[in-house]
């Protein structure tokens, strides 16, 4: 681990008791005065790490975000619905908890004079034409949840812009780690594990041959820690490996990681299906100094190991 980029601060973690924001909040609390703000609606209080302290509330709420955010000096936004498959279910919700409620944190952290690092998405590029895909290819959202995310990237950029407020949109791609496995969208990953864990044939949308870039929350962690100093502000950065593997691959090795003894069985593809995403990180290696250091074998072997035994 390079040596802390993120230290005497003020920092305020929305969704702090979420996935990536739980993980932030341990990597920061040693160094830093932390405050979350969630309202465990799908965070658990559990994730929290001593130290930290806690404003319970709902980010869609105008006064509670200002509470959070007042003394503060920087802010990591991860409060978000997650899931694809709700926001298009519930594109009015998706609006109101990743899109309005972000331009209202914004104009909070305004106020406080609060840096900025805001949870983006690889869904902004929707299906690319070719891969690796850079910062710079046009943005094709497929769904509310990758418009509101690329909606907020354009208010980051006015704010950042206009008022002299810094700002860093990072694009996760797909992540990955403990904690992030639970939850009716936790991916593909979580469903290969638990399939594992029963003893089930793990199953393969379509032909397979569907690439992703994963990439570890210990290296998503990173990224946020140097998007909290760098220079380059008011634009995104993706975070990735580089590098992508095919959902055979994965079944492949997630098979072998854990020594379940199952099938792999194909299955209808899922409609609107991205074909091939992986991140070029040419401007988050020059201008954020990121480089990401787990390998998918690497963090699938920290995350599950064998599966000898069942549950309990």
């Amino acid at each position: 681990m390079p040596s802390e980029p993120v230290s005497g601060r003020q920092i305020l973690i929305t969704g702090g008791a979420g996935f990536v924001g739980s993980h932030l909040a341990a990597a920061l609390v040693p160094h830093n005065d932390v405050r979350v703000l969630d309202d465990f609606s799908a965070g658990d209080r559990s994730n929290l790490p001593d130290g930290v302290t806690v404003v319970e509330g709902d980010v869609r709420e105008a006064a509670t975000v200002a509470e959070a955010v007042e003394g503060v000096d920087l802010v990591f936004h991860e409060a978000a619905m997650v899931s694809v498959p709700q926001s298009v279910e519930q594109p009015v919700d998706c609006h109101e908890l990743n899109g309005s409620a972000t331009l209202t944190l914004l104009d909070s952290a305004r106020r406080a004079d609060a840096r900025v690092v805001l949870a983006s998405s690889a869904a902004v590029y929707g299906d690319p034409d070719s891969v690796p895909v850079d910062e710079d290819a046009p943005p094709d959202p497929q769904s509310p949840y990758g418009f509101e995310k690329r909606l907020n990237e354009q208010y980051a950029r006015f704010y950042d812009e206009t008022y002299g407020l810094p700002t860093v949109p990072l694009r996760y791609f797909n992540v990955y780690g403990p904690r992030g496995l639970g939850g009716e969208y936790a991916g593909v990953i979580a469903v290969f594990l638990r399939q594992c864990r029963a003893g089930e044939p793990l199953t393969v949308e379509g032909d397979g041959e569907q690439t992703r870039d994963f990439v570890h929350v210990d290296d998503v962690v990173r990224a946020n820690r140097l998007a909290a100093t760098t220079d380059a502000t008011g634009r995104p950065f993706n975070v990735g490996t580089g590098r992508s593997v095919s959902i055979n691959r994965l079944a492949e090795t997630v098979r072998d990681v854990t020594g379940a003894d199952v099938p792999i069985e194909h299955v209808s593809a899922r409609e609107g299906d991205v074909e091939r995403s992986e991140a070029d990180l040419s401007d988050a290696r020059d201008l954020l100094g990121y480089e990401p250091t787990v390998s998918v074998r690497e963090g699938l072997e920290a995350l599950c190991g064998p599966v000898s035994r069942p549950d309990t």
